[in-house]
């Protein structure tokens, strides 16, 4: 089997108090979306992640979102494509004047979303990302689902890397159970880790009706923020290990 990235989203502290358990994350992870400003995070938690991903050996990428610090980022706004943009080059700035190398760039909650049917957002979103790569001399991936985002990041020759979610329902579409309906969240660390091991074997996850959706992805993610977080991350971590699976960050 190929070698397969785990990401989580850390970093996320609110008024200085983190919302994971970021050092045991990190010692089970091979990338790190760290917040930036948007819907969380500041200059010295941006800081502080990086230099644990340092120590860890991990991959920063930067995690921006809708500049939505009252609903952590998971609010849709209807922003004026320039103002969308400028708002991820200032998360993005901020987390390399915190000291970062990013290697890739995931946008964060109802953003992450938007960006997967609309077009204009989702060139917003990577015209930022492009400029930054402009500046490092080197291309910056994209991770996400597949959507519009995929196809805005190819027309700015920018790579896409397509990821799977772990502690998420998925439809039969292949879209994610909204955070508001049954199932949308997972908590057994044993089915995770089995979900883990399916995805990185036959590229298949399992849909809340029971259809296998087809989820060809190179990063899986599972979520810091949740109460089994680090039990399902460890779970994860030791079931790809155990099935001959190598974690490894490709960026």
């Amino acid at each position: 089997m190929a070698p397969i990235d785990l990401n989580a989203d850390l970093g996320e502290t609110v008024d200085g108090v983190p919302t994971a358990d970021d050092e045991a994350m990190f010692a089970v992870i091979s990338s790190a979306n760290i917040a930036c400003g948007g819907h969380a995070g500041d200059a010295a938690s941006m800081r502080e992640a990086v230099a644990r991903a340092a120590r860890f050996g991990v991959a920063v990428g930067a995690h921006p979102s809708y500049p939505d610090r009252a609903d952590f980022g998971r609010t849709a706004m209807a922003m004026d494509p320039l103002e969308l943009g400028a708002a991820v080059a200032v998360q993005l700035d901020a987390l390399v004047a915190a000291g970062a190398d990013i290697r890739y760039v995931k946008p964060h909650g109802a953003l992450y979303h938007a960006v997967l049917s609309d077009r204009v957002q989702a060139d917003a979103v990577v015209a930022a990302v492009a400029a930054l790569a402009g500046r490092l001399g080197r291309p910056l991936p994209v991770l996400g689902l597949r959507g519009e985002i995929e196809e805005a990041a190819a027309s700015e020759g920018l790579p896409f890397v397509l990821e799977a979610f772990l502690d998420r329902g998925y439809l039969p579409d292949g879209s994610l159970v909204p955070r508001t309906q049954p199932g949308a969240l997972l908590d057994d660390p044993d089915l995770v880790a089995a979900r883990a091991v399916r995805l990185a074997r036959d590229g298949v996850v399992e849909a809340v009706d029971g259809t296998l959706v087809r989820a060809d992805a190179a990063s899986l993610c599972v979520h810091g923020d949740s109460p089994s977080a680090v039990a399902m991350a460890r779970a994860v971590r030791a079931a790809l290990d155990g099935a001959g699976v190598e974690v490894r960050a490709s960026w």
